[in-house]
C-alpha cells in the first residue's frame, strides 16, 4: 500500500507548524524558569538533530528512495541542522550564526513550502519535519533565550560561508549528477525560486537574496548595538 501523499497545508502540516511554536515556548519558558531541564532539552534537541541524518538515510533505504541528493547530508537545511546540533550542545558562536542565518533564510521556506511527497505517519515525513521545525526553533532559541547573538560582520562572513558553501556542492552535483541546494533544478513543490527566473539565472538572484535576507537578519542586533553605544556614550 502506497504511503499517503502529502498536501502543503493540509492538517499535518499545519499541526507540524503548531507543534513547532509549541516547542519554541516550551524551550523559552524552561530557559527561563528552570534552566537545569531546559538545559537537558537543548542537549537532547541538539543530540536529534545531529541523528536525523543517519535517520532519514536509512527510512530512504527502506523505502528504496536512498540517492545521493537523499542519502548525504549536503543540503543547506542539512548544514543548518549539523550546525543547530553543535550549537545547541557547546554554545559555539559560529555554528549558532549559521543555524540562525541559513536556518531562517533558507530552512524556514523549506517549513512553510515543504519539497515532500509523503504524509504522516511516514518515517520520512517525520524525519523531514524535525529537521525543518528543529533548525528553525533552534536558530530563534539561540538568539533569544541563549544570547548566541550574530556577532559583528556577521553577513559578510555567512555570505562568504554561503558561496563556498555553494562552490563546494556545485563541484559534487557536477561529479554525482545530484542536485544539491537545488542548483541543477528547482524543486518539485511551489517555492520562491519559481519567481527568480529560469537555471542559472535564479541561483544569481538567489545569491542575492541570501545577502538581503541575511541583512534583515542581523538588523535587529545591529541597531540594538548601536543604541546601546549610544546610552554608553
Amino acid at each position: 500500500m502506497p504511503p499517503p501523499a502529502f498536501h502543503a497545508f493540509g492538517p499535518s502540516h499545519l499541526t507540524v507548524l503548531g507543534l513547532c511554536l509549541v516547542a519554541l515556548i516550551v524551550l523559552t519558558c524552561l530557559r527561563r524558569f528552570h534552566p537545569p531541564s531546559a538545559t537537558l532539552a537543548e542537549r537532547l534537541l541538539g543530540i536529534l538533530l545531529l541523528l536525523n541524518w543517519p535517520g532519514t538515510a536509512y527510512f530512504h533505504w527502506q523505502a528504496g528512495t536512498l540517492l545521493w541528493d537523499t542519502g548525504l547530508p549536503l543540503h543547506f537545511c542539512d548544514v543548518a541542522g549539523i550546525a543547530g546540533g553543535i550549537a545547541l550542545l557547546t554554545h559555539n558562536r559560529l555554528a549558532a550564526e549559521i543555524v540562525y542565518f541559513f536556518g531562517l533564510a533558507g530552512t524556514l521556506q523549506g517549513l512553510i513550502t515543504p519539497n515532500l511527497k509523503v504524509d504522516f505517519p511516514e518515517p520520512r515525513f517525520i524525519v523531514f519535519f524535525f529537521l525543518h521545525g528543529g533548525v528553525v526553533v533552534t536558530a530563534l532559541h539561540m538568539v533569544t533565550s541563549l544570547r548566541c547573538s550574530p556577532r559583528a560582520w556577521a553577513v559578510p562572513r555567512m555570505v562568504g560561508l554561503t558561496l563556498f558553501y555553494a562552490l563546494i556542492v556545485g563541484v559534487i552535483n557536477a561529479t554525482l549528477n545530484s542536485n544539491f541546494a537545488f542548483l541543477c533544478h528547482k524543486p518539485e513543490q511551489a517555492s520562491l525560486m519559481d519567481v527568480l527566473g529560469p537555471w542559472p539565472w535564479y541561483i544569481g538572484s538567489l545569491v542575492l537574496l541570501c545577502a538581503v535576507f541575511y541583512s534583515l537578519l542581523y538588523a535587529p542586533f545591529f541597531v540594538t548595538r548601536k543604541l546601546r553605544a549610544k546610552k554608553i556614550a
